[in-house]
């Protein structure tokens, strides 16, 4: 049958089954760009990669909650001096506070009780809470001036993952399964893992979801148990023959649908369906870490038989990334300290920075750190001032956007470097600032995407993960 055919019964069938006629026709005109497969988009994503991509794939590992910079990332030997002291208002210079903190009277900075100190050939500055990073202190690029438009979670951490503080718009990974796709057959290109156990702020779906995009390219949750993937198994006494001839004899259904209606979401349909028959072949080879050496599981530290763990996660998502799969990203919750922050972020640390360093470390004895890229850090910073009791031992941090630190590493990053600074107090930026549109930019243009070309059309305006904003960060470029 001709396409214009196709075209023809589908205006003929709509008009015809409709009870309101030309009312309908109307209403259907002013929705045309909220249809499936009215993007007019597609062919840009012919030119994809727009230019030799540094990496092929991506690992990003989230710390939801804004882990406190100054304790880990960017050393202020300074405030040891005026520990208790009033923080300048010339400092703060009237900036918002969050509601937790905005009936304060008193805003004594709290120096970190945590000691830095130099490793690599680099000369990289880490605290004593991040052993196992600053082992690779020389394949990690660590930004010390990004700030964000948000102070409270989640419109934060919305921002960070989809370049807009209100829900709605797709998740980064999603941009990149639309613009990329997978190099797998047998699993999605963009999977979503949280870590067991971890407490702290509730992450919602919609942090991984495909937001206007076709429903196809949103992240997959991977969970621990029996059922990795839910409603991927098949039902008791229902063998695998069983669903291959039921998924062909429901293909062939919805082929003839499509070749009355020519809706490009059933075609969609049968190729989600088709996925999820491979990944129940291919999930528990995944999942299944028998063959995994004894020294991998070393490596990676004892939590990494504990499934649904942050270390298990991470060396879950080097094998998904070895099988092809283009955006994982792990989230792993509880580095909002308020309160009590010095033995918290020290059991945040101790759940975490083995597993991070060793996801980096196993890459590279792969031969596959030099076109991955890894990413770690959270949604924003936290306060220099304290928030609540102040010892030496003892202080608390409130929310900070206005500087927090991230690092980077493989797939085109300048191992090694340090870029931005902040001030005294690590409370303002005082060079080269990053937003979270440069960052998303600079991240794109690794994986050979100008993000200002990948965009998709939605309510008659073309889109993309940087909104109008963003610039590529090209000295943290290899």
């Amino acid at each position: 049958m001709k396409p214009d055919t196709n075209l023809e019964l589908t205006r003929r069938h709509f008009f015809s089954g409709s009870a309101h006629g030309l009312g309908i026709a109307a209403l259907g005109s002013l929705l045309a760009d909220d249809l499936p497969g009215a993007s007019s988009a597609r062919p840009s994503l012919q030119d994809i990669p727009h230019f030799a991509p540094k990496a092929k794939r991506i690992i990003y590992l989230f710390q939801s909650g804004g882990p406190s910079q100054m304790d880990l990332f960017d050393p202020k030997p300074g405030l040891a001096k005026i520990h208790g002291e009033e923080l300048p208002d010339s400092v703060r210079n009237g900036q918002r506070l969050t509601g937790m903190t905005a009936a304060q009277t008193s805003f004594p900075t709290a120096a970190s009780k945590f000691r830095f100190t130099r490793h690599g050939r680099s000369g990289q500055q880490f605290s004593e809470l991040l052993p196992h990073t600053a082992g690779i202190a020389d394949e990690i690029a660590v930004v010390r001036s990004m700030h964000t438009e948000q102070i409270n979670h989640d419109p934060a951490i919305t921002f960070l993952q989809t370049g807009h503080q209100l829900a709605g718009r797709p998740s980064m990974g999603s941009w990149l399964a639309y613009g990329l796709g997978s190099e797998s057959k047998n699993f999605p290109a963009f999977v979503v893992m949280v870590s067991q156990g971890s407490g702290g702020q509730p992450l919602y779906s919609r942090l991984w979801g495909s937001g206007f995009l076709p429903t196809r390219y949103q992240g997959v949750k991977f969970r621990a148990g029996r059922e990795p993937v839910l409603y991927l198994n098949n039902p008791e006494g229902f063998s695998r023959d069983d669903r291959r001839r039921y998924l062909d004899d429901l293909a062939a259904l919805n082929r003839l649908r499509h070749a009355e209606y020519g809706d490009p979401a059933i075609e969609a349909r049968i190729e989600q369906y088709e996925m999820a028959y491979r990944m129940q072949a291919s999930v528990p080879e995944l999942t299944d870490l028998s063959s995994e050496p004894e020294r991998v599981f070393e490596m990676y530290g004892p939590d990494s038989r504990k499934p649904g763990s942050y270390a298990s996660n991470c060396l879950l998502a080097r094998r998904l990334v070895e099988r092809g799969v283009r955006c994982v990203q792990l989230f792993h919750r509880g580095w909002d300290h308020h309160n009590g922050l010095p033995r918290r972020l020290a059991e945040k640390c101790k759940q975490t920075d083995q597993a991070s360093a060793a996801l980096v470390k196993d890459l590279k004895q792969r031969g596959m750190l030099e076109d991955t890229l890894v990413v770690w850090g959270g949604e924003f910073g936290r306060t220099v001032y304290c928030q609540g009791k102040l010892t030496r031992e003892v202080y608390g941090r409130d929310h900070h956007p206005r500087c927090f630190s991230l690092w980077l590493a493989g797939g085109g990053v300048k191992g090694g470097a340090a870029y931005g600074a902040t001030d005294d107090f690590s409370y303002n930026i005082a060079e080269n600032p990053v937003s979270v549109h440069d960052l998303h930019a600079t991240l794109l243009h690794l994986l050979g995407v100008d993000h200002r070309k990948l965009t998709f059309k939605y309510q008659g305006r073309h889109f993309r993960l940087t909104d109008v904003h963003g610039n590529v960060v090209n000295e943290l470029l290899a």
